[in-house]
């Protein structure tokens, strides 16, 4: 298969490290102009140094309604949509409180609907368009220790469901990407919150795996790369068929056999 995203104007946000840089990068190596979003000038202008011809970026934070309209009205006709800002930490439940529970549904929610909501009407006018919004497995099998972003990413499933079928009809598709345990260097402070900090990483990351995230099926953590190859064919024309769905790159660990 050949995925061709010539011509497409591609927005990732979150886009300056880890998930998504890695998916900045599939998308410009399918042919699409591709936009890095990062809050702070110095980190965008670094990521599109890396990642080099065809990309550009905007630096705005999109937690806000007024930096999501920034980047909108700046980079213009938005032909894909890849909502992969996020935040995540553990936390004891009873110890989340209100104001972290909006921190939480803010950024990992809110920002995404809004977003949305400020570009599927061109793409629907122009009858095509894609929106991909990046979940995760806590999605479905809630961690003990980050209730609040397993509900937050629980929500993000739902607005994708729910925006779906918005744009049924009008060739415009929307779905989430179930991203299992991933190898960022955010999940490396997090691996070593839960494990001996003496530790090898490669040790780290099995003991890891083995404690806390027993159900993988592939007893590794993923690489970004493999999240991003499934987010370029969800974002390419070979995957018109499929809308409103929540397609998994977990290493088998939601155990579960749909989708």
């Amino acid at each position: 298969m050949s995925i061709d995203l010539a011509g497409k104007t591609a927005v990732v946000t979150g886009s300056t490290q880890g998930i998504g840089l890695a998916i900045a990068r599939s998308l410009n190596a399918a042919g699409a102009d591709v936009v890095v979003n990062g809050r702070t000038v110095q980190r965008v202008e670094q990521a599109v140094s890396n990642l080099g011809e065809g990309v550009r970026g905007v630096a705005a934070d999109v937690t806000t309604a007024e930096g999501a309209e920034q980047l909108v009205r700046e980079v213009g006709r938005i032909d894909v949509l890849v909502n992969n800002l996020g935040i995540f930490g553990s936390t004891p439940a009873l110890d989340i409180d209100d104001a972290e529970w909006h921190r939480f549904l803010d950024t990992n929610v809110v920002s995404a609907a809004r977003l949305i909501r400020l570009t599927l009407p061109g793409m629907m006018e122009r009858g095509w368009g894609r929106v991909l919004n990046i979940a995760s497995d806590s999605a479905v099998v809630i961690p003990e220790e980050m209730i609040h972003y397993g509900a937050s990413k629980s929500a993000l499933l739902a607005v994708s469901r729910g925006f779906a079928k918005a744009a049924a009809g009008t060739g415009v598709t929307v779905n989430s990407v179930v991203a299992g345990p991933t190898h960022t260097e955010g999940v490396e402070d997090f691996v070593y919150e839960l494990v001996d900090r003496e530790l090898p990483w490669e040790e780290a990351q099995r003991e890891f795996m083995k404690t806390a995230r027993p159900q993988s099926l592939i007893r590794r953590l993923i690489e970004p790369e493999e999240i991003a190859n499934m987010v370029a064919y969800l974002a390419s024309p070979l995957a018109s068929a499929t809308t409103g769905g929540a397609l998994r790159v977990d290493g088998g660990y939601v155990d579960s056999i749909l989708p």
